[in-house]
């Protein structure tokens, strides 16, 4: 119950929580190094003389030595093409959900009567009036789909890659979230200028095709104040997903969800009688999106702070102020806190008092992870559970070393990681090289978790996944793990800097190597991504990507494992 209570919770949201939709695109491949000044082959995975299987049997089959580097090949485009279409599709739902949320706001909701109104006094027959009134929809998208595409062309698709890990980006957009936030709660309107705005609505008056194209073009500019914060927001996390089409994605989603009340009202006038009427409750919806936002503002800065080890939002901080936000968004739709633009409420309604329910429902269901409850509906937005000092929860592996065989010893990296990055009960290597080391030593296979500070469904996989008694069994006893970060942005030291043979490019940070050896050496740039080889760094399964089935996830590591054994 309390699941679908944060899934209802996520609808509401609309465009907050959109990127549990998709698979992390941390990287860019034109921007990674590969490891040119490594020489011993086993740096590199080895897919000379290998057959893959296809990992869904779990009968022990014997490793074919024929080379078959075309298949891997094969394996990683299909993937990648699934975590772009999945990215894509996860950004055109959260547009869908912006544009649903924008028309119940006070600058378009009243203006629904006056445009169906206009469609069938200025029409002779039903049929025009309709047809006039689908043609304003389609401009409409038209308008907004443009807006998404200059996004584009004015960043660049290499610029869109960048920005899901770059800090200053990040910050920018926490400061922009904020500022929509205060916007919402009335502090202040954001309004284009009325000169611009007045010329555009003049040549609306004109007749034909053209005269549609400007009403559109009005009621996207005159409700800009409103809809400005949430097509910010969309775009903001549409282009912080690395996707060059995912801005005109995001925005054809949004225009789709906006245009059509107009044209289904126009096409049918009775049903503005079952219309509720105008009045404080629209602010009320903009006050509730202005908490969302501020929220989500959190979850750009959290990005920051992992990625720079800036240690200020641990996860019970970052829960405190969620509790916080959503607490004082329960008060408000009770009726105990009022903004500056709010009339009194008189009552509650009954679709006020669900949402007031879901959401301190919503407040009780964190208040757990205060104490290292996993939280795992939630747990994707979530900064990693490492990061929690105050921790009650089940999950302890003291007794299990991942790769240490109960002898404890200086790990490369380990405190800039361990204590922040990895979940709680493992004991993975951070360096490639030492985790091969210690696979060699232990006679166990190497299974490699490509991550990300970032990464939201890497948190997704930790919490719902890898706590599963069975699965965490097989990860602490029968592999050494090597977690490597993609977005760590520690600096190398400056004997261990390079210039990449595969991209040419300078590799002077950890995310930098690490990220480097996945695209070269696996041809993928998105995380989570978790390759099983032995102990020669010989690729035993074609790589897999986010598997939140705890049954298919563990067969794959026991096939993984099967196959190891078999080679012995």
């Amino acid at each position: 119950m309390i699941r679908k209570i944060c899934w209802v919770i996520a609808l509401l949201a609309a465009v907050t929580f959109s990127q549990a939709q998709s698979s992390d695109t941390l990287i860019r491949v034109e921007s990674v190094e590969s490891m040119e000044d490594t020489t011993e082959s086993s740096a590199f995975i080895d897919v000379e003389g290998l057959e893959f299987t296809d990992g869904s049997d779990s009968s022990v089959e014997e490793v074919d030595t024929v080379a078959v580097e075309g298949e891997q090949s094969l394996s990683m485009s299909v993937m990648e093409s699934d975590v772009q279409d999945s990215s894509l599709w996860g950004i055109f739902i959260a547009g869908v959900l912006g544009g649903f949320a924008a028309f119940f706001m006070p600058c378009i909701f009243p203006m629904v009567p006056l445009t169906v109104s206009f469609f069938t006094k200025r029409s002779g027959s039903h049929a025009q009036g309709f047809s006039q009134a689908l043609l304003y929809g389609l401009f409409i998208i038209v308008i907004y789909v443009a807006l998404g595409m200059l996004v584009t062309i004015a960043f660049g698709s290499d610029a869109l890659n960048e920005l899901s890990t770059n800090g200053i980006f990040n910050f920018v957009f926490f400061v922009i979230l904020v500022v929509f936030a205060a916007s919402f709660f009335g502090a202040f309107e954001i309004t284009l200028p009325s000169s611009f705005v007045n010329k555009i609505d003049a040549k609306s008056d004109r007749g034909g095709l053209l005269g549609l194209f400007f009403m559109a073009f009005s009621l996207a500019l005159v409700s800009f104040s409103c809809t400005g914060p949430i097509i910010g927001t969309l775009l903001v996390e549409a282009a912080s997903k690395g996707e060059r089409l995912g801005p005109a994605v995001g925005m054809l989603g949004f225009s789709i969800a906006l245009a059509v009340p107009f044209v289904l009202f126009a096409g049918f006038p009775s049903l503005l009688k079952s219309m509720p009427k105008s009045g404080g409750w629209l602010n009320s919806v903009k006050v509730v999106l202005g908490f969302l936002e501020l929220a989500l503002a959190l979850k750009f800065l959290s990005n920051v702070d992992l990625a720079y080890h800036w240690n200020w939002l641990d996860r019970e901080v970052f829960l405190a102020l969620w509790i916080a936000i959503f607490g004082l968004m329960g008060l408000y739709l009770i009726g105990k806190i009022r903004f500056a633009h709010d009339s009194e409420l008189s009552y509650m309604s009954v679709p006020r008092t669900i949402v007031a329910i879901i959401v301190f429902s919503f407040v009780m269901y964190m208040i757990p992870g205060m104490w290292g409850a996993p939280l795992k509906a939630i747990s994707a937005f979530l900064p990693p559970s490492a990061t929690q000092d105050f921790d009650l929860s089940s999950v302890q592996g003291g007794e299990y070393g991942s790769g240490d065989s109960g002898v404890k010893v200086q790990k490369k990296y380990y405190e800039i990681f361990h204590e922040r990055g990895t979940p709680k009960g493992f004991d993975p290597y951070y360096d490639y090289e030492e985790a091969l080391a210690a696979a060699k030593e232990q006679n166990k296979p190497v299974l490699i978790d490509f991550t990300g500070w970032n990464c939201v469904n890497c948190r997704k996989m930790e919490a719902n996944v890898w706590t599963d008694v069975k699965v965490a069994k097989l990860l602490r006893e029968e592999f050494v793990m090597a977690e490597l970060f993609v977005d760590d942005k520690t600096e190398l030291p400056a004997e261990e800097q390079y210039v990449s043979s595969f991209s040419g490019k300078k590799i002077n940070t950890i995310g930098k190597k690490n990220s480097d050896f996945q695209a070269s050496s696996f041809n993928s740039n998105s995380q989570p991504l978790y390759v099983i080889v032995d102990t020669e760094g010989n690729v035993l399964l074609p790589p897999t990507g986010a598997d939140y089935n705890v049954d298919s996830y563990a067969a794959y590591l026991q096939k993984g494992i099967d196959l190891f054994k078999s080679k012995k």
